[in-house]
């Protein structure tokens, strides 16, 4: 496996052009497929074998028109100016509202009359309707929720006071304010960490590559396939957190081995083959473990552990492909050289730690092992030195013919170890010879 990611980290960053290329075409074929071919996705849950479930089909059974599914509206309309809703002009201009809003679409199945339903206030200035559609919510199109809107427009201009609330109602737009929050706290914890603004993009520059392929793939999907939208919330939130994840692990060991000295596409194969093994085997076992949601039999579980496990392997793929080619487009700016200038201007504190003022600085004016100092214990030229070959030469024996052919001891120099001329061992000489 290593041996293969090395062979496949130095194709890609060598023909990193030819790379990039393959993976836009990739995102233009899914996103063609995701804009043609798509279904909405629903947001029914279906438990089979559950009392619910049994439930809800027997109403669809018995009840087809009130689709126990099906999309629903509550309206409620209320007079002006604190006057009656069943006076006549109100009634007039009720009826004719409601009128409006059973024509607005094809799917509606019925709307309630208030009266008929005793669905009046106590006070008399207020009456509810509710409308049912025998379609879900899903599969409800703009000209559903447009002709709805249009409807109850048309009681506002007779004077009655119209709201309107379920889920029959054109959904409010998707905000993705999380997904920013996440992608801009990841992008400063990697500045900080890397030193450099392009290594800290590359992670997130893949992990959105790859959060695209796999949302444009479900979306789809979601047609043929009926996926539920909390699989691609998962998928979404786990193609996020493995994509910046894998592709950091790669990052960080490109690093490492510019700095060991291998050259930039050496290194770009090395950390795919090192680092890009333990990529590949921490996304496989991700995968197993959420294809494993199938053994429940549930379809919902099931949607989400396969959509959520398909984000996983396409993030996988593009780590070990796609970010050796974008390493070969990046060049030096990879390494970091600028984060020594970030460190000293936003973290001081650990820029002082390198300090001119370091302990254990060789060249201080108070270094205790200065060679050169004028108290240095180990001062060849000190008055005081303990073993200066200089002093007196000692008296007895070790200065007789014995060694009278050995050459003169050399000076200690400064710092050494040993010296021929220990005093310890000519001091020794005659105690031995006397015994």
């Amino acid at each position: 496996m290593a041996t293969f990611l090395h062979r496949i980290g130095r194709t890609a960053f060598r023909r990193r052009w030819l790379v990039v290329l393959l993976w836009a075409l990739v995102l233009g074929a899914v996103g063609v497929a995701a804009a043609n071919g798509s279904g909405p996705q629903t947001t029914n849950v279906t438990l089979p074998g559950t009392e619910a479930q049994r439930a809800n089909d027997l109403l669809e059974k018995q009840f087809p028109a009130a689709n126990a599914d099906g999309a629903n509206a509550r309206v409620v309309l209320r007079a002006p100016g604190g006057e009656k809703i069943d006076s006549a002009d109100n009634r007039a201009a009720l009826k004719a509202t409601l009128a409006d809003v059973q024509k607005s679409s094809a799917h509606i199945a019925k709307v309630s009359d208030p009266f008929a339903a005793k669905a009046v206030s106590a006070t008399g200035t207020t009456a509810y309707s509710q409308v049912t559609y025998s379609v879900p919510d899903t599969e409800l199109t703009d000209r559903d929720h447009s002709g709805l809107d249009k409807a109850l427009e048309s009681g506002r201009d007779r004077g009655l006071t119209v709201e309107a609330s379920g889920n029959a109602l054109r959904p409010p737009e998707e905000s993705h304010t999380a997904e920013v929050i996440g992608f801009a706290l990841a992008a400063v914890i990697l500045l900080i960490t890397f030193g450099s603004l392009v290594a800290a993009g590359l992670p997130l520059v893949t992990a959105l590559v790859g959060v695209a392929v796999s949302m444009a793939a479900i979306t789809a999907l979601s047609g043929p396939f009926e996926l539920n939208s909390n699989a691609s919330v998962l998928a979404t939130m786990l193609g996020i957190a493995v994509g910046i994840d894998y592709a950091l692990f790669i990052v960080s060991r490109y690093r490492s081995e510019r700095a060991a000295g291998y050259d930039a596409e050496e290194a770009a194969a090395r950390a795919n083959g090192t680092a890009g093994s333990a990529v590949v085997f921490a996304g496989l076992t991700v995968v197993i473990a959420l294809a494993g949601l199938a053994v429940v039999n549930l379809s919902i579980l099931t949607a989400m552990g396969l959509a959520a496990a398909g984000a996983v392997a396409v993030a996988v793929l593009v780590a070990v492909t796609l970010m050796p080619a974008l390493l070969g487009f990046a060049g030096e700016r990879v390494v970091g050289r600028g984060r020594g200038r970030f460190v000293r201007r936003f973290l001081p504190g650990r820029a002082a730690a390198s300090g001119p003022t370091s302990a254990a600085s060789a060249t201080g004016p108070t270094s205790a092992a200065s060679a050169t100092g004028p108290t240095s214990a180990a001062s060849a030229t000190g008055p005081t030195s303990a073993a200066s070959a200089t002093g007196p030469t000692p008296t007895g024996p070790a200065t007789g013919p014995a060694r009278a052919g050995s050459p003169r001891p050399a000076s200690r120099t400064a710092g050494s170890r040993t010296s021929s001329a220990s005093p310890r061992r000519s001091w020794s000489w005659p105690s031995s010879r006397s015994a």
